[in-house]
């Protein structure tokens, strides 16, 4: 539990673990230092009994183009809070475009129709006090809804449509947005809609570097799960270079990455562990196909080879 305790009597570990925040979240984020700095500083002033405390945790406007971390970071921010990833409330902005699905947001009042049905935000939090919400696209909100987010950041609470007030000050409020800059941002939202957030965060598009270094982050991953089946596996760096050419697009930033290790390296990967290829215990080395390294063969599924072998150290 983050809140409603003296800072004083924090346990050294909570100490310990907010003066290392960063260093947390870069296990997850990659290539946005600002942002991680940001939002750690805008943790710990709460933590120190510097933030209202009548309001939430901290609120965060990410700026910043497609497939660059906005999302996880907010995902590592639940992690690190609450101990739990899934410990967030997501709400997709875009199903808040017109004026009458504010009652959506917060239910219906008494007489009107919908009054049986919990507000999709207010319900959420209700049950879940300790969250990250992270409102999604929020420049494609209705001004009424933005209105109702005001009030949110004002006074860290909400009442529903059945009069029950839902505490927000045991959440952190993540808003993204496409929008690139601050005078974008101005031309969008009101003044003192952008006064109320702690931090308006930049986030950067994304290079090759830091897409290998994502490419590193997903394959832990993996060898976690293979670990839990006895089966372990290394991958030359010629794969994680390969990964990193299919995966990479400067548009739309890591968001392809997925993909292409679904299709390049777990799919083929998964028939041979339900073939029986390889069983418990086994080590699995994967390398490119020689037709590759020889600069032949088009880019396919079959491209990464896999054999049993000892442990490559790369």
């Amino acid at each position: 539990k983050w809140t409603g305790i003296p800072v004083s009597r924090l346990m050294e570990g909570e100490i310990q673990k907010l003066l290392k925040m960063e260093d947390r979240l870069h296990q997850r984020v990659v290539g946005q230092d600002e942002a991680i700095t940001s939002v750690s500083n805008a943790i710990r002033r709460a933590r120190a009994g510097l933030q209202d405390p009548h309001r939430p945790l901290g609120s965060f406007i990410f700026l910043g183009p497609t497939g660059v971390g906005k999302t996880e970071l907010a995902r590592a921010l639940a992690e690190f809070l609450f101990d739990d990833e899934q410990a967030m409330v997501r709400i997709d902005m875009s199903e808040y475009q017109e004026k009458h699905t504010v009652s959506r947001m917060i239910g219906a009042p008494p007489g009107y129709v919908g009054y049986d049905e919990a507000g999709q935000l207010t319900e959420a939090v209700r049950r879940r006090p300790y969250a990250v919400v992270l409102f999604d696209e929020v420049e494609k909100a209705h001004p009424e809804v933005l209105n109702v987010m005001l009030q949110l950041l004002d006074d860290g609470r909400l009442t529903d449509g059945k009069g029950r007030v839902v505490d927000f000050t045991n959440t952190a409020i993540v808003m993204t947005s496409n929008l690139r800059d601050l005078d974008s941002l101005r031309g969008h939202f009101r003044p003192e809609f952008i006064n109320r957030i702690d931090d308006i965060v930049f986030f950067h598009s994304l290079d090759r570097d830091h897409i290998k270094q994502i490419v590193d982050i997903q394959l832990r991953g993996l060898l976690k799960r293979l670990a839990d089946r006895k089966i372990h596996i290394t991958l030359s760096e010629a794969v994680k270079d390969f990964l990193v050419r299919e995966g990479y697009d400067p548009v739309y930033g890591a968001r392809p990455l997925k993909r292409a290790l679904q299709r390049l390296l777990l799919d083929p990967l998964a028939l041979r562990v339900l073939e029986g290829e390889f069983r418990d215990g086994d080590t699995v080395v994967a390398d490119l196909a020689a037709r590759l390294r020889q600069g032949s063969g088009e880019a396919g599924p079959d491209e990464i080879s896999f054999a049993k072998g000892h442990a490559l150290h790369v």
